[in-house]
C-alpha cells in the first residue's frame, strides 16, 4: 500500500503536455487509473487520472483539459483513490455536467455515497435472465424490436436524423408496466451542440419527464477528457438507483460516436498504434466496458437498461463503432434517410432492426399472446412489399397481380400508419391493433404466420361479426 507520505507528495516535474495529457517524471508509489488533483499557478484545481505508468513517467488525462497548465508551476498530487462520483436519490431533476458537478445552477447535491465511477463488474452467475416488456409507447419497437428490462438494445442513425428526438420521446414515455413510480432515466449526452442541449432540457421541462430524469451534458465545447468520463459516472449513477434504490433505469446514451471520437484523440496523444481508421485497438474492450454495466442482478429489484445512440458516419453500418457495438448488445434499431426525406416520423427502417431478447419479454402476461405471430406477419408482408415496389419501379405496376398490389399498399400503409406516429405515446395494445388492421388489408389465407385461433379472437372481420 502507499504511504500516506507519498500520498500527499505534490510533484513540480511535469515533462510536457499533449492535448488533454500532461506527462509527470520521477513520481513514486504511483497506482495505474488512480486520481491526481493538478493546481495551476494561479491556484486552480483540475482533476485528472493516471492513463500509464513506467519508471521514468506518469501520464495524466486531465477532465477540464490542459489550458494554463506549464511545466515550472504546475503541481500534481496523486490521491491514492480511483475517479469517484458522489450519487444521491436527490439527483433525480437535476442536471450535471459530464463528471457530476451540477449545471443547472441548482446547489450541490448532498451525497449519500461515492463510488468508482468504473463501476463493481457483475459476476455473470449472479445475472439474471433479462424478461420484462418495456413500453416505450413507439409502435416501430414495442411491436416489432421490444426492448426487455435489462437489455442494451443501440439505436443507428445517421448525419442529420431524428436521433436526439427519438431519444427524448422514448426517455419521456418510456414506463414499465404495473411497476408505478419505480423507473428512472440516466440521459447523458455526449460532445452535443448547445443548441441539442437546449432542446433536450426544454423538451424535459415542458412534458415534466424531468422530475424523473437524472442529465449528464456534455457539450462540444467541453473538454474531451470528460467525454470519457461521461457514460461511466452516468451508469455509476444507475447502478446506485438501481441497487440501492430498487429503480428500474433506463439509460440513454448519445452520442456513442462521439465518446469513440474522444477515445481516438487521445490514443492519438499518447501516441499509441493506432487500428481501423484510427480509433484505438482496445475500442472493442472499452465499450464492453460500458454497455456490459446494463442488467439486473439475481435478488435486487431494480434492473439497469441501456439504449446507446450513435450516429454512423456516411450512414456505413460496417464502420468500426456500430460495428463493435453491435457485436456486444442485443440488436440494433436503424433509422432510414430515405424514410426521414418521405416524411416518416420517426424514420425506423424495420428490416435491418433487430431485439435478440425480444421472446424473453412477450406473449401472456407480458405484452398479448399473439404479439410474436403478429409480429412475424408484419415483418413478412413488409418485406414482400418493399421488393414487389422495386419491381414496380422496373417494370411498372402493370405487371402486378391484384395481390401483389395488395402487398405494396399493406407496405405503403404499414410505413404511414405502424411506423409514423409523431409524439404518438402507444400503448402496446394499441400497437398490436393498428397490427390487425393493417393486415386486413390482406387477404385471410395470406396469414400464414398467425394461428388461427389468434385470426378467430384477434382479426377485424371476426371481431366485428
Amino acid at each position: 500500500m502507499t504511504s500516506p507520505s507519498l500520498l500527499t507528495k505534490e510533484y513540480r516535474t511535469i515533462n510536457y503536455v499533449s492535448g488533454p495529457l500532461i506527462f509527470t517524471e520521477n513520481v513514486k508509489g504511483v497506482s495505474f487509473g488512480e486520481t491526481a488533483k493538478i493546481t495551476l499557478p494561479n491556484g486552480e484545481e483540475r482533476t485528472g487520472q493516471v492513463l500509464d505508468i513506467s519508471r521514468e513517467l506518469a501520464v495524466i488525462q486531465v477532465f477540464e483539459g490542459t489550458s494554463g497548465i506549464d511545466d515550472l508551476e504546475t503541481r500534481v498530487r496523486f490521491t491514492g483513490e480511483p475517479p469517484k462520483v458522489s450519487v444521491s436519490f436527490d439527483m433525480l431533476g437535476r442536471i450535471f455536467d459530464g463528471v457530476g458537478n451540477p449545471r443547472d445552477g441548482g446547489p450541490a447535491i448532498v451525497s449519500e455515497e461515492s463510488v468508482d465511477i468504473a463501476g463493481t463488474p457483475i459476476n455473470p452467475y449472479a445475472r439474471d435472465k433479462p424478461a420484462d416488456f418495456i413500453q416505450t409507447g413507439m409502435s416501430a419497437v414495442d411491436g416489432l424490436n421490444t426492448l426487455v428490462r435489462g437489455q442494451k438494445l443501440p439505436i443507428f442513425s445517421g448525419s442529420g436524423l431524428p436521433a436526439n428526438r427519438l431519444a427524448a420521446q422514448i426517455a419521456r414515455q418510456a414506463k414499465v408496466l404495473g411497476e408505478g413510480e419505480n423507473f428512472a432515466v440516466i440521459f447523458a449526452a455526449m460532445g452535443i451542440t448547445y443548441k441539442d442541449a437546449s432542446f433536450f432540457m426544454r423538451d424535459f421541462e415542458r412534458t415534466g419527464a424531468l422530475e424523473r430524469v437524472v442529465f449528464f451534458m456534455n457539450l462540444a465545447d467541453d473538454p474531451t477528457i470528460e467525454r470519457v468520463a461521461t457514460p461511466r459516472c452516468a451508469l455509476s449513477v444507475a447502478e446506485y438507483l438501481a441497487y440501492t434504490h430498487n429503480l428500474h433505469v433506463l439509460v440513454i446514451l448519445t452520442d456513442m460516436t462521439n465518446y469513440c471520437d474522444a477515445l481516438r484523440e487521445i490514443s492519438t496523444a499518447r501516441e499509441e498504434v493506432p487500428g481501423r481508421r484510427g480509433y484505438p485497438g482496445y475500442m472493442y474492450t472499452d465499450l464492453a466496458s460500458i454497455y456490459e454495466r446494463a442488467g439486473r442482478i439475481k435478488g435486487k429489484r431494480g434492473s439497469i437498461t441501456q439504449i446507446p445512440i450513435l450516429t454512423m458516419p456516411d450512414d456505413d453500418i460496417t464502420h468500426p463503432v456500430p460495428d463493435l457495438t453491435g457485436y456486444i448488445t442485443e440488436g440494433q434499431i436503424v433509422l432510414s434517410r430515405d424514410l426521414y426525406r418521405r416524411g416518416v416520423d420517426p424514420p425506423i427502417d424495420a428490416l435491418p432492426c433487430l431485439s435478440r431478447l425480444m421472446n424473453l419479454g412477450i406473449g401472456a402476461e407480458k405484452t398479448r399472446e399473439d404479439h410474436r405471430n403478429v409480429a412475424d406477419q408484419l415483418y413478412a408482408s413488409y418485406a414482400y412489399g418493399r421488393d414487389l415496389r422495386r419491381l414496380v419501379a422496373i417494370v411498372g405496376e402493370e405487371a402486378l397481380t391484384e395481390l401483389d398490389k395488395k402487398y405494396v399498399e399493406f407496405a405503403d400503409e404499414f410505413e404511414r400508419r405502424f411506423i409514423s406516429q409523431g409524439d404518438e405515446d402507444r400503448s402496446i395494445e394499441t400497437t398490436l391493433g393498428i397490427g390487425w388492421d393493417l393486415l386486413s388489408v390482406l387477404p385471410e389465407e395470406e396469414l400464414k404466420r398467425i394461428k388461427l385461433d389468434y385470426i378467430q379472437k384477434y382479426h377485424p372481420v371476426h371481431k366485428e361479426s
